[in-house]
């Protein structure tokens, strides 16, 4: 280093100040660019590997890593001009802007880390088809940024002198006051916790409440609020706050979709019902849509007002919608085969009129 400020010394003339500060200007740029093929080359090494920490970590650490090496660069030459100025008084301020820069960029490391972190978690895991909750990692990537946030300044406010304690109790104090004015905000605040934490539904998941008139699939679910696209593609945005008070159905969670119908018969054809009730259990059993491990009921049922009702319970394999309608639909066809093979019929309301004859004269 003494070389290299002897060179610019002796070739520009220049003083011994200046010679060292464009000594440090060098030595960073030399340093910056060592970085970035070091990081380059890092970066060729965590491609081949199968993990997302590895190339969180190096994407992560770039430009901080560039960053860092300036920071303490402008540092190393303010002590330069300090030295050449003894009479400045700067000396304290110059370690506490460097002790400051320095945090940050730790911070902008860790901050950046987790947010490759997450961004990496969920491109792997929709690559390979694995079932995992998206909501739960971004749950966790949030709170993570936030403890960086919180530690970032309470260190930035230690290092520049401030009374950490005197802070925290003015903050206690402060935190009525502000609790006070911002009930409904906070109250969404731990709403949304308790649904990162609970876990009642994620997104992309289908839910709707029987106390508000919501219903749709889940989009996004912040701090604040979550937003659930309708079935008419509206978008409901929804205070955190709300879900502790109502109840939620998750349909997107069942395990089988149900089919219950009634099935009326004529009165004229009695004779023909456990015959049909037999035909239609054997229908179901022999199904290979429908799940005989769970509650089967084909039943007569009632004496209806027209019609002698038959019940039909029953729940199919799958969960999906469109499926299920589809399924339905073949059994209920099939049911109508069934009836008119026996020589049933399906019975519509009906009323008969019995007229009394008069007496004779």
């Amino acid at each position: 280093m003494q070389t290299i400020r002897t060179f610019f010394a002796q070739t520009f003339g220049i003083e011994a100040w200046l010679a060292m500060a464009l000594t440090i200007v060098v030595i960073a740029l030399l340093l910056s660019q060592i970085a970035h093929l070091l990081f380059n080359q890092l970066a060729r090494w965590a491609d081949r590997s199968r993990t997302v920490w590895d190339e969180a970590l190096v994407g992560a650490a770039r430009r901080p890593a560039h960053l860092l090496i300036w920071i303490l660069a402008l540092a190393w030459i303010g002590r330069v001009l300090l030295a050449h100025w003894p009479d400045n008084d700067f000396a304290e301020e110059l370690v506490q802007a460097r002790n400051v820069a320095v945090i940050i960029a730790v911070a902008w490391f860790v901050w950046r880390f987790i947010a490759n972190i997450t961004r990496g978690t969920i491109a792997r895991g929709r690559e390979g088809g694995q079932d995992f909750d998206v909501t739960t990692v971004h749950a966790i990537s949030k709170l993570g940024r936030l403890l960086i946030f919180v530690l970032t300044a309470i260190t930035v406010a230690q290092t520049l002198g401030f009374n950490i304690g005197a802070l925290l109790a003015l903050g206690g104090v402060g935190g009525i006051a502000v609790g006070l004015a911002a009930r409904d905000l906070l109250a969404n605040f731990f709403g949304g916790l308790t649904i990162y934490l609970d876990r009642p539904f994620s997104v992309g998941e289908w839910i709707r409440s029987p106390d508000k008139s919501i219903e749709g699939t889940v989009e996004y679910i912040s701090w604040r609020h979550t937003r659930i696209r309708a079935f008419n593609k509206n978008p409901i945005y929804v205070p955190n706050a709300v879900f502790t008070t109502i109840v939620v159905e998750n349909p997107s969670r069942m395990s089988h979709r149900r089919i219950k119908e009634t099935i009326g018969l004529r009165y004229d054809d009695f004779d023909q019902v456990e015959a049909i009730v037999a035909d239609i259990k054997t229908l179901l059993h022999n199904h290979d849509d429908i799940d005989n491990t769970q509650t089967l009921i084909v039943n007569f049922n009632q004496f209806g007002a027209s019609s002698l009702d038959i019940m039909i319970y029953t729940f199919t394999k799958t969960r999906n919608w469109v499926e299920y309608h589809a399924i339905k639909q073949t059994l209920l066809i099939a049911i109508g085969r069934i009836i008119e093979k026996r020589g049933a019929e399906i019975a519509f309301p009906t009323q008969t009129l019995h007229l009394a004859q008069p007496p004779e004269p």
